[in-house]
């Protein structure tokens, strides 16, 4: 063994010796492409003539621009693809692979030693590999097989063989500190060094313990939707990264990381997951939760509910009346029932039934609202609703130019006249003077008209009524949402299941919220999809790729808006019911609504059941609390039983944690986490904690995932996993039902090594 250990020491060496010699030239060539750059943007006008005298002159011209920036911008692309591969070379110096396959090819006698690391590396020649991109099609038998026959797939077809040794490798800055010639999928003696390492402020890439499942979801390829239902600490959000990473090896001619889109469930989370595609010498996509998409398009119409917020009344509220009245609103609302019942709407609309708003200017009404639904349902009905509505703004822009012809005339514009600014003169004179032909210093020759000015003024006051028509602004969306509830008999016409039976108080009360230019957070993907329904749908047909990560907390409503909105998007959906805590959690048992999205023929759905993140201790502790729990297949990773500490009031409680706290720190876990039910319990606990060094208190609007001691609703602590545990409250007063059951699941289940309440 010695001698074997000795050998694979000098192929490190040789390996970071090439590494390195592969670094000092590519930090050459950046410098010299970095430098060409700037030069390039440097001196961009002196290498450009302008001449536009003749229309030769203005072709010469536009061809010596077009060649300068084509020149900058390979200037650019290759000075950032050498500087994302010497990043990625750097990274390799100090790990330049953890595994290694023995494989003989079917039809060959000796086998080939495969090499695999985070990115490819060849030699001198360019002909011979010395390490194997992870993702490459080889690599794939690494993590599937054990010693044996084995197969992977290329674009050439399928490639069989015998799979003879795989060996596992701990290289750390350079120096072979352990192998392994194991028959496991991953051995678990790397995966303990592992996962003993403790958390970080950063989730890391997994790629040296990719596990057989994991594997499955990273390099799955088939229809349009990946359903992932894993156990927390399963290791889900990993695989879901590492499988963007693949992704864009396999498609780099064709997709790039600003085509795939991650919803996350918070920006706390955008912060804890930033590094893993960095690691693996890749960009990150875009993250956005989905409610930053909600605030986009609607903040400047109404005051938007959150989802935190929605969910700190359904926790703090259980004893008031309105209780039930808002949780039977959410569920119904967050349903494909009234999915349909939107369709149903906006199909009704088409007979009769749209709100539009009057055309005013300066206090008079040129088109009424009356005028104008009777144009549009007085148009041909045959016709596409949208080319109504296209058509209907055409004949309103026209009643604005007929209504310009006589303003100008009238007394408000010799006011405006006399009270323009120099600045506001100068425009206009300008503005004039172009417009008859004068150009440069010929416009000193113009002298302008006061009608002119009078209907330069005009039609400048004009200017935002045309933008709001032509923003089909004249349509009263929020009129024609409220109207759907201002009748409770309305919902009946276009369903033909019975509504809840609150739905009349549920009406009321989403009357009130709009008449108060508010949203409930379970009506604005309804509202939004209503508009994008009625004016039409804004597709993003550029993005190819979403991850949905903590699906459970989406509503199958919201997922039907995501297909509409991404029409040529595949999608990847991650979740644990076992931690579905909102209201709307019992429209998305085990994600089975999902499968009717594409279909069952484009879906494909993956269950996890191990997890890795919490000791076996916890897990045998946590999976009591759930239902199913016994399927959870816990990691053998040793560690403490979780402490369940009762005490008979707060002040013993806070004491009880201060000291807690201390004694965790002093064993170097210096990532622990106080998590609370609500928000409101978070500040109460974090004012009667402030004592504690540096403790720190998470909301929802906190932007960055923070190390140390931090007090967090359980809600928050989604996707997020830390050094030690501490319950505040955890007793059955505060925990009491089987949404707020699996709340406290969720909390449980955050825990690396050990949790204490």
């Amino acid at each position: 063994m010695n001698t074997e250990f000795c050998h694979e020491q000098k192929r490190v060496d040789r390996v970071v010796e090439t590494i390195t010699e592969q670094i000092i030239n590519l930090e050459e060539e950046t410098s010299r492409r970095r430098n060409e750059v700037v030069n390039i943007r440097k001196h961009f006008w002196d290498e450009v003539k302008v001449n536009i005298d003749t229309f030769d002159d203005f072709l010469e011209t536009i061809i010596g621009l077009r060649q300068e920036a084509q020149a900058l911008s390979v200037s650019q692309s290759t000075h950032k693809h050498a500087a994302k591969r010497l990043s990625t070379l750097r990274r390799m110096q100090k790990v330049p692979y953890f595994g290694r396959i023995d494989f003989v090819e079917e039809g060959m006698s000796t086998p080939e030693q495969v090499y695999i690391g985070i990115s490819t590396l060849t030699d001198k020649s360019g002909e011979h590999f010395l390490i194997y991109d992870w993702r490459a099609p080889i690599s794939s038998v690494y993590y599937d097989y054990q010693p044996g026959p084995a197969n992977y797939a290329t674009p050439g077809g399928e490639i069989k063989g015998i799979l003879e040794k795989k060996w596992q490798y701990l290289i750390r800055s350079g120096d072979l500190q352990s192998m392994f010639d194991t028959s496991l999928t991953i051995g678990d003696e790397i995966l303990q060094q592992v996962l003993g390492k403790g958390t970080d402020k950063y989730m890391h890439n997994i790629v040296a313990t990719i596990q057989q499942e994991q594997n499955r979801i990273i390099r799955q390829d088939r229809g349009r939707l990946l359903i992932v239902h894993g156990a927390a600490g399963s290791g889900k959000t990993s695989a879901a990264l590492q499988r963007i990473a693949y992704l864009l090896y396999k498609y780099r001619d064709s997709m790039n990381t600003d085509q795939i889109i991650l919803f996350s469930p918070n920006s706390i989370f955008n912060s804890y997951v930033s590094n893993v595609l960095p690691e693996l010498g890749e960009e990150n996509m875009q993250q956005v939760t989905f409610q930053e998409y909600l605030d986009h398009r609607l903040s400047k119409e109404f005051q938007v509910e959150n989802p935190y917020e929605q969910l700190e009344y359904i926790l703090t509220t259980k004893d008031t009346p309105s209780y039930k009245l808002r949780v039977e609103g959410i569920q119904f609302k967050a349903s494909l029932r009234f999915f349909e019942a939107i369709n149903s709407y906006r199909q009704s609309l088409e007979g009769a039934g749209m709100i539009f708003k009057s055309i005013v200017f300066r206090g008079r009404s040129l088109v009424s609202a009356q005028q104008i639904s009777e144009r549009f349902y007085s148009s041909d009905s045959s016709q596409q609703f949208f080319s109504r509505l296209e058509k209907l703004k055409d004949w309103l822009l026209i009643k604005i130019n007929e209504a310009e012809k006589f303003e100008w005339t009238k007394p408000w514009v010799e006011e405006e006249i006399e009270l323009l600014s120099n600045e506001d003169y100068h425009t206009a004179y300008s503005n004039l003077a172009e417009k008859h032909g004068f150009k440069g210093e010929e416009i000193a020759d113009y002298e302008i008209e006061p009608e002119a000015l009078a209907r330069w003024i005009v039609h400048q006051k004009l200017k935002p009524l045309r933008h709001r028509i032509r923003s089909f602004r004249f349509v009263n969306m929020k009129g024609i949402y409220r109207q759907l509830f201002a009748d409770p008999l309305n919902i009946e016409k276009l369903m033909e299941e019975v509504p809840p039976s609150e739905w009349e108080n549920i009406c009321r009360s989403t009357v009130e919220m709009l008449d108060e230019g508010k949203l409930f957070n379970e009506d604005a993907t309804p509202f939004l999809l209503l508009k994008e329904l009625v004016l039409g749908f804004r597709t993003n047909r550029s993005i190819k790729h979403i991850i949905v990560d903590e699906a459970q907390d989406y509503s199958p409503f919201q997922f039907e808006f995501l297909k509409r909105l991404f029409p040529s998007a595949r999608m990847t959906v991650l979740g644990d019911f076992n931690q579905a805590i909102f209201s709307h959690a019992q429209e998305m048992i085990d994600f089975q609504s999902l499968t009717g999205l594409y279909g069952p023929d484009e879906t494909e759905k993956i269950n996890m059941t191990r997890s890795y993140r919490s000791t076996k201790t916890i897990i045998e502790f946590t999976r009591r609390l759930i239902p199913g729990g016994e399927r959870i297949i816990a990691f053998e990773r040793e560690g403490e039983k979780p402490v369940l500490t009762q005490l008979t009031d707060y002040s013993k409680l806070h004491h009880c944690i201060a000291s807690k706290v201390e004694e965790l720190e002093k064993r170097e876990l210096n990532n622990i986490a106080i998590i609370c039910k609500s928000a409101e319990e978070s500040l109460s606990a974090y004012e009667a904690l402030s004592g504690i060094d540096n403790i720190k208190l998470l909301k929802s609007g906190s932007i960055q995932y923070e190390q140390g001691v931090v007090v967090i609703p359980a809600y928050l602590a989604k996707g997020i996993e830390f050094d030690a545990v501490i319950i505040y409250n955890a007793s059955a007063q505060v925990y009491c039902d089987e949404s707020q059951l699996r709340l406290f699941y969720t909390a449980c289940t955050r825990a690396f090594n050990t949790i204490n309440r």
